[in-house]
């Protein structure tokens, strides 16, 4: 198996935190303006689907089935890639069911909620409040960050992409964790708070998958991995991103930043 540098190391490690980090940027959106432009939420969310699903089909998965065969044969290596692709589907959608849908950041409402009056509970409340959004964030992003690791480990040309769109996916993300946030605690400070510190559990899985996989990583066990993340970003593409953007109704917005984040990831394939 290939010797990692520690300064690829380092650098698949910066990414990750850049990625994740970027829901700071969502809950600054909804700290700092009354009104957001659901038009380019509704672009980045369909910009980021399109680089996912067309990476996660065209390259990881592909090339996952191509490794797995040649060292397994055609058949079994073939399923072996199948079972790792939708065992990493079948992990986000127990992720996904782990959550109560009440504390679950993806089913928030759009920007304009910052608009309305703010409600003001009980610290007690509060804090049960605070303790489930991060809880709630933190089992979301968690594999966001051990897929983008993972994509990185295989190389930048594959890994920047990936990080640029997690991150441009979780602005938005950032911003629906802010509006209930701020809804339940009148605290815009605790609001952007929240926001940020959800980022954090992104590095964190990159950090865990580092720990743990990395002393066992075999040219099979990685590309099992690639198969398993291309299964996990498609769940998450077609579960939350999709849906998402499609949130404020801006629907040929959304399919022209798919067909755009496709284009993209395309060229970026082709020329590396």
């Amino acid at each position: 198996m290939e010797n990692f540098s520690a300064e690829h190391l380092l650098i698949v490690f910066a990414l990750t935190t850049f990625a994740g980090l970027a829901t700071g940027i969502g809950g600054a959106i909804g700290f700092f303006v009354r009104r957001t432009n659901t038009r380019l939420l509704t672009f980045f969310l369909g910009l980021s689907a399109g680089v996912m699903i067309f990476i996660s089909f065209v390259e990881m998965f592909a090339s996952a089935q191509r490794d797995l065969a040649e060292i397994f044969g055609h058949v079994r290596g073939g399923l072996f890639a199948l079972g790792a692709f939708f065992g990493g589907i079948g992990v986000a959608m127990l992720i996904d069911r782990l959550v109560p849908e009440e504390s679950n950041p993806h089913e928030t409402h759009g920007a304009e909620e910052l608009d309305a009056p703010a409600r003001v509970v009980p610290a007690g409340e509060m804090r049960r409040t605070g303790f489930l959004f991060m809880l709630a964030i933190g089992i979301h992003n968690f594999p966001e960050g051990m897929a983008t690791f993972a994509a990185g480990l295989d190389g930048l040309a594959l890994g920047v992409p990936i990080a640029v769109a997690v991150a441009l996916h979780n602005i938005p993300e950032g911003l629906a964790i802010s509006v209930p946030v701020y809804s339940a605690t009148g605290s815009r400070k605790k609001a952007f708070f929240y926001s940020f510190a959800a980022g954090l559990t992104e590095p964190v899985g990159a950090l865990v998958g580092m720990l743990v996989l990395f002393p066992f990583l075999s040219p099979a066990l990685l590309a099992a991995l690639f198969a398993a993340v291309a299964g996990v970003m498609v769940f998450i593409s077609f579960d939350e991103l999709l849906p998402m953007s499609e949130r404020w109704g801006h629907h040929h917005v959304s399919v022209c930043g798919i067909v755009l984040g496709m284009l993209l990831m395309g060229c970026v394939l082709a020329v590396f």
